[in-house]
């Protein structure tokens, strides 16, 4: 039968979604489930590939079946997921990541630091290599976590057969197809896809000399076919085996692939979700100090990728919000109205705004509450607010959380500007991701960085880019670009205000103050702490 329908598989921090799409990009169904994080330590987070996999296949079964379409019709398939690292022992088993063994804990999650020691040993190698990671490595990537591995569980490790990013694992679950994406090797490997290879001296300096064998030994471009959809995957999606599964792509980078795979020149694309990203290509590598790339290949062939980034966004709001004494009261409002503790807080702010017009002159947020992913590079960062007062009630909140969402805003606007130092075009931004539902999220960050923000149509992109992926690489279309053009449409345009700019100018200056403080502050007590160390 001919092909009428796509899916795409993105599994994010908490949920799995899946959605099919038809050929002019049109969601016909969408479905969604919750998945398992693990919290056993300070910095450590880990999840389970068992329930991942359970609930991708009752998320994909039941979109399909709100789609009203023939399975037949499906003409292939995209899976996304965060840059989450899994371990795979003889004959598919589970590895534990666990300090307690748990086999059900064989993935490290993307968020997890606890390889720091092992980042700062990697960087000290000043490898060449290192220059296609902004020029170092950071503990969200993989070979630090895998260090961090070998010298803590040796006996776990040396189960281990195959190492994946959570993408990959999950085409081969999907697929048995022992196959690599050149976008998840390339941005979380220190893999040099430009040249083919991994970096010998690299991973020969830091004793992981015996990676590349335990790692899939096909490496593919994004939007090819990985495999045919096995016949045990293809009765649990409820779809018919053999159905073209895309090589695997990092969640945001298919989130990426949506907002500007058709018209990527001059465009900054941003993802905000739990963190936030920020990609950008070129023709030619552009080197971005703190910023990551430049990767070849890894989002659209033929060009280089470069990517910054917040390690919390969303999930610092989040974290504002339920620390706060106002919390129970914000939460029951929002219940009593079937409204979003965010509906909420933007009324708040509102009122708040009609008595003040800059509400967080004083107050200011620098959100590196977990590091800063780019472009200071330092996972070692911390938040700071200042301006505090014996404020109590609505207003309190209201204030802290504007501030907050302004701190989220100028990262972005910090990533931009180091984007057009290195030689970057940065013209319009392209939005998709939780924080798009927000109005004020938009505001805030539009007149914070005194761009237009392009809205993507499709309010979950980063599933509508997986399903790129799979229209790809069944071969309606002719490539990814060509893809993209026929199935993304560009949604409405949040403007910048040009009366916010003067104050936004003032509050940014203060925002990359309080970093540099902040680091004196840290460097000052460091010293304390060794010259104590000594008495």
């Amino acid at each position: 039968m001919g092909t009428n329908a796509f899916i795409g598989i993105d599994v994010g921090s908490g949920s799995v979604r899946a959605g099919v799409f038809g050929q002019d990009g049109a969601r016909l169904a969408f479905a969604t489930r919750p998945i398992r994080q693990f919290h056993p330590a300070p910095n450590v987070v880990e999840q389970s590939s068992a329930d991942i996999w359970a609930q991708l296949c009752a998320a994909v079964r039941e979109a399909v079946a709100g789609a009203g379409i023939d399975p037949a019709t499906v003409g292939g398939i995209g899976i996304d997921a965060t840059c989450s690292l899994v371990a795979v022992g003889a004959g598919g088993a589970p590895v534990s990541v666990a300090t307690d063994g748990d086999p059900a804990r064989d993935i490290v999650m993307w968020m997890d630091h606890r390889a720091g020691a092992e980042a700062a040993e990697i960087n000290a190698t000043r490898d060449p290599a290192l220059a296609y990671v902004g020029g170092e490595v950071s503990l969200e990537m993989e070979l630090p976590k895998i260090l961090w591995l070998q010298r803590h569980l040796p006996d776990q490790v040396r189960q281990v057969r195959r190492f994946f990013d959570l993408a990959d694992y999950l085409v081969w679950r999907a697929t048995g197809a022992d196959v690599a994406s050149v976008c998840t090797l390339t941005c979380k490997w220190n893999y040099l896809a430009h040249e083919g290879r991994f970096s010998d001296t690299l991973l020969r300096a830091v004793g992981l000399d015996w990676l590349p064998a335990h790692v899939p030994p096909q490496i593919r471009p994004l939007g090819v076919p990985a495999g045919g959809l096995g016949v045990e995957a293809a009765t649990a999606f409820g779809l018919p085996a053999g159905v073209p599964v895309a090589t695997g792509i990092i969640d945001a980078h298919a989130g990426a692939l949506a907002l500007i795979g058709a018209a990527p020149e001059g465009a900054l694309a941003i993802i905000a979700g739990t963190s936030a990203c920020h990609m950008i290509v070129s023709p030619a590598p552009i080197m971005v100090p703190g910023v990551w790339g430049p990767y070849w290949g890894a989002l659209l062939p033929g060009l280089w990728l470069n990517e910054g980034g917040q390690s919390a966004a969303g999930a610092l709001l989040d974290w504002t919000l339920r620390g706060s004494a106002l919390w129970p009261e914000l939460e029951a409002a929002a219940r009593a109205r079937t409204a979003t503790p965010y509906d909420v807080l933007n009324e708040w702010v509102a009122a708040l705004e009609q008595r003040e017009p800059w509400p967080t002159r004083h107050l200011h947020v620098l959100g590196d509450h977990h590091g800063n992913r780019s472009p200071r590079a330092d996972a070692e960062a911390r938040g700071v607010v200042v301006g505090l007062t014996l404020e109590s009630g609505q207003d309190t909140l209201a204030r802290l959380y504007l501030a907050t969402l302004q701190g989220l805003a100028y990262g972005t606007r910090h990533v931009i500007e180091a984007m057009r130092a290195a030689g970057h075009r940065v013209e319009r931004l392209v939005i998709c991701g939780g924080g798009t539902r927000n109005p004020l999220w938009l505001r805030e960050h539009a007149d914070a960085t005194g761009c237009d923000l392009q809205l993507a149509t499709d309010e979950d992109a980063v599933t509508l880019g997986a399903a790129l992926l799979g229209a790809a690489a069944s071969g309606a279309f002719p490539d990814l670009p060509a893809a993209a053009a026929a199935m993304t449409r560009p949604g409405p345009v949040v403007a910048a205000r040009p009366q916010a700019r003067a104050f936004h100018d003032a509050k940014y200056a203060v925002y990359l103050a309080l970093y540099d403080e902040a680091r004196r502050h840290r460097e000052a007590m460091t010293r304390a702490g060794e010259n104590l160390s000594h008495s």
